[in-house]
């Protein structure tokens, strides 16, 4: 399958059930230059680092905490950037003074992070999967900022086998443009079931030559049984496949 934002997504997120109806996400890094593709995803405790390959000095639009994880409340946050802190423990918060989550609060975060101070003003984008208190069934939330506009948001239900996402670039290779927010998250079918499934299958849909390069950095997915979120992922640059990397 192609990937629905064209052959350059730049990064992308992904929120949905599975084919047999779990919780899940899925991330994924694309990058046309060197310095975008010297990058990889690192495992640490209950989070996804995306840092450097060697010792590069820290770089705070390349580098950063891409995913956390809450298993004790089933909490999941995605995103493409230096917001991911901030989503995470705004829903942790209110989670544990018992309010009931609302779309509001990333969209908050999201206007104050803005889009990134780069040459193509890349937009920057989150997710959250999570359950309200005493609440059974999750919340599944997307956002997503555009130089020049407020944060826009969704809240989306999936279906079994659906997921839905947004990007930061779409179309042309030579020219990306922004992430068009009028058309609201693409969606993805899959039949897949677990982590390994998800992370395979949305790296696969990238597969794209660019000047001599794949343009593949990484991809990581997870599927939350109870409250405990499972996690793959594949790097470009480690040579091991794809592989789980977190669970309990």
């Amino acid at each position: 399958m192609k990937n629905p934002n064209g052959p350059y997504p730049g990064r992308q997120l992904f929120v949905g059930a599975t084919a047999d109806g779990k919780p899940g996400f899925m991330y994924l890094v694309t990058g046309r230059s060197a310095a975008s593709r010297e990058r990889k995803a690192t495992p640490k405790d209950n989070s996804i680092y995306m840092g450097p390959i060697d010792n590069t000095p820290y770089d705070w639009l390349r580098h950063y905490t891409a995913i956390k994880t809450d298993n004790g409340i089933g909490l999941l946050t995605v995103t493409n950037g230096i917001q991911t802190e901030a989503i995470h423990e705004m829903y942790r918060l209110v989670y544990h003074t018992k309010h009931q989550p609302d779309m509001k609060f990333i969209k908050q975060v999201m206007d104050g992070a803005d889009y990134e101070p780069d040459s193509l003003s890349t937009p920057r984008i989150s997710g959250v999967v999570m359950n309200g208190p005493g609440k059974t069934e999750p919340v599944y939330y997307v956002s997503i900022v555009t130089n020049g506009k407020p944060a826009a948001g969704w809240e989306v239900k999936p279906k079994a086998g659906e997921f839905y996402g947004v990007a930061t670039y779409q179309g042309d290779i030579e020219n990306p443009a922004a992430y068009d927010i009028s058309k609201g998250p693409a969606k993805l079918e899959v039949t897949a079931k677990n982590a390994k499934d998800l992370t395979s299958f949305l790296y696969d849909t990238a597969a794209t030559i660019y000047k001599g390069d794949d343009i593949r950095v990484c991809a990581v997915g997870g599927v939350r049984d109870g409250n405990t979120w499972t996690t793959a992922l594949i790097n470009m640059h480690d040579g091991f496949g794809c592989r789980i990397v977190g669970s309990g």
